[in-house]
This record gives structure tokens, sequence and C-alpha cells, in this order.
């Protein structure tokens, strides 16, 4: 399989050097050698950031599922497809083949072809995490419906915007869920939200927990009697290149969320060739990403990723907590999971606790770890590669977007020699830009500016559903025919990548440029600290100044808080230098967090700024209950 699989550093920069010299032919030969085409394309690329306007491989027809189902039923059909592995441990875990993975698509997609659901049109699915989400995402692409997955943790409020706004015509979502020591009651919340969405016509509920609902009258059905009487075969609806596929939303800083859009084959090809690099899939690896399928992380990394390669993926129900801090290892260890994909805040989570939870299980299997979600700050680093990987699993630190589609800077494991806290080098394809604050570009090594990309990627979001104005002025309009992510980044001597933060987490004291990650990272060396967040307040002299939020380790709470204050200081001070010590530090219970674990820096701002009036929505928040006790104690 030419340059599918990359296996060594001079390797690495052949292939970058063609995929940015001759991009065109270089998407083309993997489209062409690792997919099922139904028609071939007219043309690889045409693209204007200017309108903005991106499409690849115009003219080609598919069907996604073909790629992620039909193709492997031969080869491969009794190999398992997706792993369950349900919150309760004493459950067992499900291996759903290929084979049957088939036939369970099919039956679905069949149903919503029953239910008046056709191509184009839009369906959410709010469920948790179950077979049926990754079922309900694959039977939408067969029959061509666009799927939208709101996380099974979000309000009414919020799941009834999401469906408005793409004026989805049916739900799926289930009695309730499990997580951890709780159940959710789903169905309720999705009630509640219809108050609000005149536009949904069915509701198809899958039993889980076995609770007591009540089913609407003419709009609620449950789904399994439904897929009983269904059958096991369902012709793929044929689509184009640039048909939508899904629509996800990501919050904006300002405003009701963002519906990004993803098209067909381009988020295809970019997803299957990066997981089988990112992750060096090889044909009996079993892997596991442990975020939720209402993320993009999910989307890609769960689904489509490992689908496309023929790969077992591995689909988790818990979290990490339950029934005990060891519940992770215990699955690496019980199914000898080889790739394991999680975020920085559950690595931080998990390295607070006791390192017997990690010792006592054998986790020889793990052949690459992977980090997702916000830079990993280097404590976390050490402690994943020492503790989890033992020094021979390398880490990728990946760096994306929900509107990226893909992975886009990474290492490439046993190829990119890692340095803690660097995402390293671009995915093949993939053509940042650093810009400074004049528009211009920072040429050279050992700097730093704003993230852009220059040139287009398959995967890339094609705009916001109903809104291609936002689009344009979000990411086009800063930089002239370029991408901005709304990262900072610095380059370094070699041309490693770190990503430095949103840049609106950069603070400027004193006319200093301060990007809060680092100054965070020097805080969470302090052995008392077990993770903290920098936001800046104005500040009658410096302009800003700097406020920290801080949680102790359980250990660290009896100690002696204005020591703790000061040698948080003296950290800073040694790591970054006295410009960035903190004016105010106040110890909190936790900080407020969405539910992917992204902090809500937006909050603590208005709070160290002393605009608590109007702090917005916080009740799609992971812990809204911490805002109230954040503002009781704020230094002001």
């Amino acid at each position: 399989m030419s340059n599918y699989h990359i296996k060594h550093l001079e390797e690495y920069y052949k292939v970058y050097r063609k995929s940015v010299r001759e991009p065109e032919v270089f998407w083309e030969e993997i489209a062409e050698e690792h997919f099922v085409w139904r028609k071939r394309w007219d043309k690889v690329l045409s693209w204007d950031f200017s309108k903005p306007e991106v499409k690849w491989y115009e003219g080609a027809q598919l069907n996604i599922t073909e790629n992620c189902i039909d193709r492997h039923l031969r080869t491969n059909g009794n190999k398992t497809a997706i792993l369950f592995e349900p919150n309760n441990p004493e459950e067992a875990a499900q291996h759903i083949t290929y084979n049957r993975l088939y036939e369970r698509v099919n039956q679905l997609a069949n149903v919503l072809k029953s239910q008046g659901i056709q191509k184009g049109d839009r369906v959410c699915v709010y469920l948790p995490m179950i077979p049926e989400l990754a079922i309900s995402v694959l039977a939408c692409a067969r029959i061509g419906a666009i799927h939208s997955v709101v996380f099974a943790g979000f309000s009414a409020t919020a799941l009834s915007t999401r469906i408005n706004d793409s004026d989805c015509k049916l739900v799926i979502t289930s009695d309730g869920s499990y997580r951890g020591k709780k159940t959710i009651d789903l169905k309720s919340i999705v009630d509640e939200a219809l108050e609000d969405s005149p536009g949904v016509t069915n509701v198809l509920v899958v039993k889980r927990i076995n609770s007591d609902i009540v089913l609407k009258e003419g709009r609620d059905l449950w789904l399994q009697p439904l897929l009983d009487e269904a059958s096991i075969e369902c012709e793929p609806e044929i689509m184009e290149a640039e048909d939508p596929l899904f629509i996800l939303y990501t919050s904006g800083s300002t405003g009701k969320p963002k519906g990004m859009v993803h098209t067909t084959a381009g988020y295809m090809v970019y997803t299957a060739y990066t997981f089988k690099n990112v992750f060096n899939y090889r044909a009996n690896d079993v892997y596991w990403c442990t975020a939720d399928i209402g993320w993009i992380t999910g989307h890609s990394y769960i689904v489509y990723g490992p689908l496309a390669n023929g790969a077992t993926t591995v689909m988790f129900e818990g979290v990490p907590s339950y029934p005990d801090y060891g519940r992770f290892w215990e699955i690496i260890e019980k199914h000898k999971i080889t790739q394991f994909y999680t975020a920085p805040t559950a690595i931080r989570a998990l390295a607070k606790e006791k390192l017997e939870f990690v010792d006592k299980h054998d986790l020889s299997s793990l052949k690459v770890l992977g980090s997702v979600g916000e830079p990993i700050n280097e404590e976390a680093w050490h402690w994943y590669n020492d503790n989890v990987g033992k020094k021979k699993s390398p880490i990728v630190d990946t760096w994306w977007q929900t509107e990226t589609g893909g992975i886009m800077v990474t290492p490439l494991p046993y190829v990119t020699p890692t340095i803690p806290t660097y995402a390293t080098l671009p995915f093949p394809g993939i053509q940042p830009a650093l810009m400074d604050e004049n528009g211009e570009e920072i040429t050279g090594n050992q700097v730093d500016g704003r993230l852009c990309i220059k040139f287009p990627w398959p995967s890339i979001a094609r705009t916001i559903w109903g809104n291609h104005q936002r689009y344009k002025e979000t990411y086009f309009s800063a930089y002239e025919n370029k991408y901005f992510t709304g990262d900072g980044a610095l380059r370094d001597a070699v041309g490693y990548y770190r990503i430095t933060g949103r840049v609106d987490d950069v603070i400027i004291v004193s006319g200093h440029n301060l990007g809060t990650a680092p100054i965070e990272d020097a805080i969470n060396e302090h052995p008392a600290v077990a993770e903290s967040a920098i936001v800046g307040f104005p500040h009658d002299i410096k302009g800003n100044a700097l406020y920290g939020y801080v949680i102790l380790k359980e250990t660290g709470e009896s100690r002696d808080q204005t020591n703790v204050r000061k040698e948080i200081n003296q950290i800073i001070t040694e790591h970054i230098g006295p410009i960035a010590k903190l004016d105010k530090i106040q110890f909190v219970p936790g900080l407020p967090k969405t539910r992917s674990g992204k902090i809500m820096r937006r909050i603590l701002r208005k709070i160290a700024g002393n605009e608590t009036s109007n702090l917005g929505d916080t009740s799609t928040l992971l812990n809204p209950e911490v805002v109230e006790e954040i503002i009781k104690n704020a230094i002001i």
C-alpha cells in the first residue's frame, strides 16, 4: 500500500514534501488505492478561501458505510468491529462483528426510511455511549440522512437549540443512561426539549435502563420492535463526494453554537489515513478512544476512521472512576488494548490517585498512547509516559479541532521523536503558517504567532449550517487566504509546533504577551497543586494582571495557603519570569468545564473582572454548581 503507512522519519519528510508540492496527486493516490468508489472523481480539488469554498473529489460517488462495513465482510466478516464495554463491569462486554454490524445498521436504516426519513433529512441522535449510538450514525449515512449527534449530557435547552438550528425531523434517544453510580433520565430531557422543537415528528427510543417512561402517542416509539421487523438488507444511498455527512455543534466564544458541516468523501479519506498513521494501526490491534461520540473525536476516531480501516474499536459507556480509579487500566488489561487515546483532563484526574490503581494491571499490550482535547502539560505527560506506557509506548499529543475533522499536528509513533508539550510536526498535507499581529507570515524557526493553515485538507468543515457568512467571518476573515485556527503556537529550532492555547487565552501584561498554558504548566508542577487555570483581569498600571484559580490536591489542603501562594509565584518566576507572576490566587474546589473537559475561561474571566451579573448559560457545564462556589470566595 503506497505511502499509507509511514514507517520512519526520513519517509515522513519525503511523504510530507510530496503532499505539499503536489497535494492533488498526493490525495488522489491515497483515495484511489484505499477506498471503494461507485464513480471516480472528475477533479481532485477546487478551492477559494476568499469565498470560502472547498471541494474535494468532485464528481465522485460513494457511500461511506460501504467503506466502513461492506468491503470488510468478505475477508473479515467475523472480526469484532465494535467492542462494547458497559458502565457496570459485571455486565458482559459485547463483541459486534462486521457481519452483525452490517445487519444492525441496515435494520436501523430501514426503520428510519419507514419513519419517512430521506436523503438530506437531518436526524438528531441523543444517546449514551451504547452500540446504538454508533449504529445510528452509520444508519443515517447508509441512507444519506445527515446525522447531528448531541452529547447526551447537554441540557434540554442546549438540545432544543441544536435540533431547531438544523431543523431535525427525527430524534433517536434512550429511556436513560448509566454514568458511574448514577442513572440519568434522558427521555424526560428530550420531552422538555421537544416542547420548543415543533419540527420533530418522530422519536425512536432505545431501551437501556428499563425505566418506566411515557411514550407520547403518535410521536414516540420503542426502537427494538421496529428493528425486529426490519430487513437486514438495505441498499446504500449513492452520495456525491460533497454531500453533507453530518453536522456537529461546537460552542463559539460568542453567540449560539456553530453547526459545523462535514461532507462525505474528503472526510472519509482524511480520517482513515490519519487513523492508520497516527495510531500505527495494524491488522489485529484493539484500539480504544475514551471520548464520547457526541464530540468530533468520537466521530472521527471511534466510528469512521477505525471502521474504514477494518479495525476493532472499543466503545466504553462508563467513567474512569467507577467502580474505582483503576477502571481504565482494568479494561486495557481485559481486552489487551493496543492503542489508548484519552484527554489530559482524565490523565490529570487519574494521576492524583494512588499508583496501585495502575500498577496492579498488566498494561503490556499497549503500543501507542494518545492525548486529545487540549495540549497536555508536562507533569501529566511524564506521569502517562512513565506509569501507563512504561516508557515504551510513544505518546501522540494530537492537535486538531471540530472544524478540521481530523488530526492536524501530531507525532507519528516510532517515527517522530517526541518532546513533552509539543504536538511536533504537521501531518502530511497540512501546511501551517504562523502569523503576526499585522497579518504577515512569520518565517523561520524559534518564533511564535497565531496558527493558520494556508492550504485546504480533505476533512476541513465546509460551512456552518445555515450561516456561511458566519463561517467566513469566524475562520477566514482574520488573515487573507488562510484558515485561522484561533490558537497561538510556537515553532522551535527544529520546526516542532507547540500549541500555546487559544489566542483569547493570551494575556498582554505590561506589553508582554503571556500564553496561559506555560504558566499553568509551571503551577501544576507544585506538589500541592492538582490543576490550575489562569485568566487576565483589568489592572490600572499593567493593563492586565493575572488571576489564578488553583485546585489543591487533598494532601495539600491542610498546608499554609499563604505559603503555597508564595511557592506558586516562585515556580512561575523560575519557569517563565517575574512578569508572569499572579496578582491573585484563589483556591477552588473545581473549575467550570464543558462536557468535553475544556475549561470555560470566559466564566473565569468574568468572575476575575467582577462581572458576575451576566455569566451566560452555565447549564451545559459538567459542574455548574462550582461556579457559585468560586463567585462566593472570589478575590475582588
